[in-house]
């Protein structure tokens, strides 16, 4: 890269000179909300590449007169605008100019980006060995205990905010009150596109308004499962940190540990891989005209392995009429009388009635 030394800035095109008090100096005022700052450009470089523009001939006594500062100034700020690409080196054709902005500085955030991205893509190599030296040096790092919901929703919120790739989850009671912010995370993580996987227990989709959460979600982009139960409540993220209750009081006061990357970590992974290839899709029902509206939703309740009563108390029938339309519905879709619509393995749970969501 070029730099300009005195005597290509010596050309001045004013016959005064300017008298400027050095002792602070401008090229080291970065206001923090100027857009200019993200990208490495102070304000007084600014304020000189501003100049410069709107005065292209004024030359650099010109240029240190109008941005009041002295010819030295003037000249260091030049030559890292020029590092920045914004100016252009003096060449046969003519002296020091600018390129126009709106090509030098799209360029410029193109390379920002660039070089934000190749920073990231160091930043798993450095988190391994961050939790490595931790776990030679201070295991008793690697577990977090939150305790209180309030504590408990910030870790979480935090959580997901890293998520890179992927969420992991197990669905059961205990919950969060309210669990609405919990919900906005879930659906900003699909936002982003980040894969989200979730083995719902079957009991807690008895309640209508996880159930209904879970069939929003899987509207949403979540690849959703359910079991008769699971283990534990569980969130992994990217398979290196994991969030898991330790204590549910009587009182309603919850206590949950964060275990970052390690065996413990690995393990949870697998103990959800496991989980994940036993349980059924959450299936959703197809929109072709051959069900009506409340067979479709039927065919939903089943499919989340619900019992039979759940199912009733949700249709807000008896467990007689309910069995009735199974078995009508059976009849209608040719599937032999008693077999399952869901909570089995996927090969068995599966319908051709049914979309699944794998």
């Amino acid at each position: 890269m070029a730099r300009i030394g005195a005597t290509s800035l010596n050309n001045d095109r004013l016959p005064w000179r300017v008298m400027v008090n050095t002792a602070h100096d401008p090229a080291r005022q970065t206001p923090a909300a100027s857009p200019w700052a993200v990208v490495g450009v102070s304000a007084f470089d600014e304020r000189v590449y501003r100049t410069i523009l709107q005065h292209p001939d004024a030359g650099a006594g010109g240029w240190a007169l109008l941005a009041r500062a002295s010819s030295t100034q003037v000249r260091e700020s030049c030559n890292r605008l020029l590092g920045l690409g914004l100016l252009q080196a003096p060449d046969s054709m003519g002296g020091l100019r600018a390129i126009d902005p709106r090509v030098a500085i799209r360029a410029l955030i193109r390379r920002r980006e660039t070089e934000s991205e190749l920073l990231a893509a160091t930043a798993e190599e450095m988190a391994t060995a961050y939790e490595a030296g931790l776990l030679r040096e201070e295991p008793s790092r690697l577990v977090e205990v939150a305790s209180g919901e309030g504590a408990i929703a910030a870790r979480l919120e935090e959580l997901y905010a890293r998520a890179e790739y992927e969420v992991c989850l197990f669905d059961t009671p205990p919950y969060l009150a309210p669990p609405s912010p919990q919900v906005d995370l879930q659906a900003d993580l699909l936002r982003r596109g980040i894969v989200s996987r979730g083995v719902y227990a079957a009991t807690a989709l008895e309640d209508p308004k996880v159930l209904a959460r879970a069939w929003t979600m899987a509207e949403l982009g979540e690849q959703a499962r359910v079991l008769p139960s699971v283990p534990l409540k569980l969130v992994i993220v990217d398979g290196r940190r994991a969030m898991l209750p330790l204590t549910a009081s009587e009182a309603g006061g919850y206590c949950a540990v964060v275990v970052w990357h390690s065996a413990v970590t690995e393990a949870l992974q697998k103990l959800f891989e496991l989980a994940w290839q036993q349980a059924s899709p959450l299936g959703q029902p197809v929109g072709d005209g051959e069900l009506s509206t409340g067979e479709q939703t039927l065919i939903r309740l089943l499919s989340a392995g619900m019992k039979d009563e759940a199912v009733a108390r949700h249709l807000g029938v008896s467990l007689r009429t309910l069995r009735r339309r199974v078995s009508e519905l059976q009849e209608r879709l040719g599937r032999p009388a008693g077999s399952s619509w869901g909570c089995g393995p996927p090969s068995v749970a599966g319908s051709s009635v049914l979309r699944q969501k794998s």
